[in-house]
């Protein structure tokens, strides 16, 4: 799948720890997830290091879309959380060559 650059970067640091993760956003960058924003790569950092300690999981990009000046990557996660395995569709936006926003739903 030929992802855009930056949100290429962000599932590839998806593989490790929270500072890989939050150096694919700008500084004041937003993630939305379980309905909980997290602002400010600091932010972002901490959301994924505590999720990354909580459970351990694969992510598969199988689809893309554009709507509303937002790229739409959905995806296949399987893990040791409940509900897996699933599909979500992450809403990216994106500026220069970092991501601006994101937010993950089912």
């Amino acid at each position: 799948m030929n992802l855009p650059a930056p949100i290429a970067a962000y599932f590839r640091a998806d593989l490790g720890d929270g500072a890989s993760v939050a150096a694919c956003f700008t500084e004041e960058a937003t993630v939305i997830d379980e309905g909980r924003a997290h602002v400010g790569r600091a932010a972002i950092r901490d959301w994924k290091t505590a999720a990354s300690r909580t459970f351990s999981y694969t992510v598969e990009p199988f689809l893309i879309a554009e709507s509303g000046g937002r790229t739409i990557v959905t995806a296949h996660l399987a893990g040791d959380f409940p509900g897996s395995p699933l599909d979500l569709r992450y809403f990216f936006s994106i500026s220069g060559d970092k991501i601006a926003s994101l937010e993950i739903r089912p």
